[in-house]
């Protein structure tokens, strides 16, 4: 007689959508969890016999999935949410955004502002179904992981760094021997913590060439080999970026990175939307991963992201932050990437299915995993691979009849449709209830605080 497998958790009834390159559902199935770990799937008139769960969550009218990735975020922007926009409507808004807004408003930053801003943010990941992040470099990163640890998510803080460049705020910019310092001490305080595990880790960040200098660039390259990890930048985000390589380097971005020995696969480039046809071989070649920003990049240039994906390149989906565009959605972002891939790679040549809803799908939670290094853990449910999983409703009219719930997955649901979410084995949203943040406590401490800053934010940039 077989003697059942005790457990943690089992999710019960669900239709199980893996994404584990088999494209395997299970219709009326269950997922079972051990510590933070998936001890077990199967059918769920299998896990009345061969499952002793201490809790189980009913999961009947909904789809068991892997959490979603958001490979490219800035937390400490998460408060100037649909800002930029108002602004416009009073006045015309300066370009470049980001130096003129973003950076500035960072430099205001205290680090409970920050801190503040990660509760808003990681919690509105949680509630969209994004279990990891990878923020791209920001003001006192500690808050941003002391944040990730209350809310509950997994994801990788990194340090806002700059050395040089015009009309950056000086409290911005650090010599280059702090800026690296900053960045190394920051990834060891925060190697294998995380209230024992090691859900919430550090990078290094640059935060792009035309203010980083070479030397800094070399430097934090051979820190990351050392260290083994990444180095968040953004990379090939705009004609500006090309220019200025050309003019200083007489090089296009990507290639002047592999001048300095700097790209490899501890190279992890938001966006990389402005790539010749030499670059993108260099990051097949070289193996920097990379972040298909959809609802900025199109603004860009027809990124490539089917080309990226089909020849092996690491690249994940990202929403840039919640002051780009407003949503932290990544199935948005999915159905917007679907779009511009079938827009930019199939229309022009009579193909009308380029990359299925269903392949985005993979790049949101396969490649998002694969982007930052840790397929090993994460992006697919599978026996042994860490308990990110979403539970996500199904029942709703716009998903009916469910014919298939691996479509209904990738075409019809919206963050809104998540009712429960485990990070790491623990159950951190259930039913549409956060669980490890007091909702009301956030309201009432943005309440207090955004007043001030946004008289502080309009005043330096009026």
């Amino acid at each position: 007689m077989n003697v059942p497998k005790k457990v943690d958790l089992l999710l019960s009834g669900c239709d199980v959508v893996t994404i584990d390159g088999k494209n395997s559902v299970i219709r009326d199935g269950a997922v079972a969890i051990k510590g933070n770990k998936i001890a077990w799937i199967g059918k769920v008139s299998a896990a009345r016999r061969r499952i002793a769960a201490r809790s189980t969550i009913d999961g009947r009218g909904q789809i068991a999935m892997p959490g979603l990735v958001d490979a490219h975020v800035h937390t400490a922007q998460t408060l100037l949410r649909g800002k930029i926009a108002e602004i416009g409507r009073r006045r015309q808004v300066k370009i470049p955004i980001w130096r003129n807004y973003y950076i500035p408003f960072e430099s205001m930053l205290t680090d409970e502002d920050v801190y503040l801003s990660g509760l808003l943010c990681y919690a509105n990941m949680i509630s969209v179904g994004t279990t990891c992040f990878a923020e791209a470099g920001g003001p006192h990163p500690d808050a941003m992981g002391r944040a990730a640890i209350d809310v509950g998510i997994r994801g990788f803080v990194a340090l806002n760094t700059v050395d040089q460049g015009v009309g950056v705020p000086k409290t911005m910019i650090a010599s280059t021997g702090k800026a690296y310092d900053g960045n190394v001490a920051l990834v060891k305080r925060w190697k294998g913590t995380g209230q024992g595990t090691d859900r919430v880790q550090a990078w290094l960040a640059l935060r792009q060439i035309i203010v980083c200098s070479p030397e800094l660039i070399k430097a934090m390259s051979g820190a990351a080999r050392a260290l083994d990890v990444k180095i968040h930048t953004h990379l090939c985000e705009g004609v500006y970026e090309i220019d200025y390589a050309l003019e200083k380097f007489g090089k296009r971005p990507t290639e002047y990175l592999d001048d300095l020995g700097a790209l490899d696969r501890h190279m992890h480039c938001a966006h990389s939307v402005l790539l010749s046809a030499e670059e993108m071989d260099l990051y097949v070649k070289h193996r920097p991963s990379a972040c298909h920003c959809a609802f900025n990049n199109y603004h860009i240039g027809p990124h490539r992201l089917h080309e990226m994906w089909r020849r092996g390149i690491d690249i994940g989906l990202g929403t840039d932050g919640a002051a780009s565009w407003g949503s932290l959605d990544i199935f948005q972002v999915a159905h917007m990437a679907r779009v511009g891939q079938q827009a930019v790679m199939g229309t022009p040549i009579a193909y009308r299915n380029v990359m299925p809803s269903e392949e985005i799908l993979k790049v949101a939670t396969n490649g998002g995993a694969r982007a930052l290094g840790i397929e090993k853990a994460i992006g697919s449910l599978e026996v042994g691979k860490k308990a990110d999983i979403l539970l996500v409703d199904r029942s709703q009219l716009d998903h009916a009849p469910v014919y298939d719930p691996y479509f209904v997955a990738a075409n019809t649901v919206v963050g809104r449709d998540v009712r429960t979410v485990v990070v790491d084995g623990n159950v951190v949203m259930k039913d549409r209830e956060l669980l490890t943040v007091d909702r009301q406590e956030i309201d009432r401490r943005l309440a207090e605080r955004l007043p001030k800053l946004m008289e502080r934010f309009d005043a330096m940039t009026a």
